[in-house]
């Protein structure tokens, strides 16, 4: 089976290391625990995360969280690492 953006001749975006206000979005279960495990998670791998730039974002019966992120990305292993333990949380449903 072909890849569809290699037969169309796109590739997806380059990013260009380091990258300066990169966002992350967690979803996960609401509560304080996990936002407080969401910033923990995120300042350990972006030090100097501005935290006056975190968004949060209620589902409609208050169940969910949507937190947003805005980081200096400095590579790929950092967004990889990142990522990986945001996932590993069971409270964890979606990140981005």
């Amino acid at each position: 089976m072909s890849d569809p953006k290699a037969s169309s001749g796109q590739e997806p975006p380059k990013i260009e290391f380091p990258c300066d206000d990169y966002p992350v979005k967690v979803m996960g279960d609401s509560g304080p625990e996990y936002h407080a495990y969401a910033i923990e998670v995120m300042e350990r791998h972006a030090p100097g995360l501005d935290r006056t730039r975190i968004t949060v974002r209620e589902s409609g019966k208050g169940t969910f969280q949507s937190i947003t992120f805005f980081i200096t990305a400095t590579g790929i292993d950092q967004l990889q690492a990142l990522h990986e333990e945001l996932k590993n949380h069971p409270k964890t449903k979606m990140v981005l």
